[in-house]
């Protein structure tokens, strides 16, 4: 469609391959995958670029909200490229818009939004960005 994001909209990538598991009855990725391979993306860029350690970090984000549009399915065995890009960047959140491609496409199989609230580990309250973190997400910024 005319208003869907096209690849060259966002800033990085990351190549995820589809597994046998991802797909469902019908022969293709389910839908619920698509969330999965959202968080991948996001999440290695914050784990190789914001140097987060999701395991022991005192400051964490958590997924507030999350959207996501279909437009063409995927299917086992594909290679998807997960594009990225920050669209808005807050004290406390951030949100994303996140493009699902198969390779060379320019056009994306699924696209949305996942946003995080960064909150304390102990007291599950929001608090800032950490520096390194955001330095990473203004990075991909729009």
């Amino acid at each position: 469609m005319s208003d869907d994001p096209r690849r060259a909209e966002f800033r990085i990538f990351t190549a995820i391959p589809t597994r046998w598991m991802d797909c469902d009855a019908y022969g293709h990725v389910n839908n619920v995958v698509y969330y999965s391979y959202f968080d991948t993306a996001v999440t290695g860029h914050l784990v190789a670029q914001g140097g987060l350690d999701a395991a022991a970090a005192p400051i964490i984000g958590v997924v507030v909200e999350t959207k996501c549009q279909f437009r063409h399915e995927l299917n086992f065995p594909e290679i998807v490229d997960a594009g990225i890009k920050v669209t808005k960047l807050g004290r406390t959140s951030v949100q994303y818009e996140i493009g699902l491609f198969r390779q060379g496409q320019s056009a994306p199989a699924a696209f949305g939004h996942f946003i995080h609230v960064y909150i304390d580990r102990k007291s599950r309250r929001p608090t800032p960005i950490p520096k390194r973190i955001r330095v990473a997400l203004a990075a991909i910024s729009e």
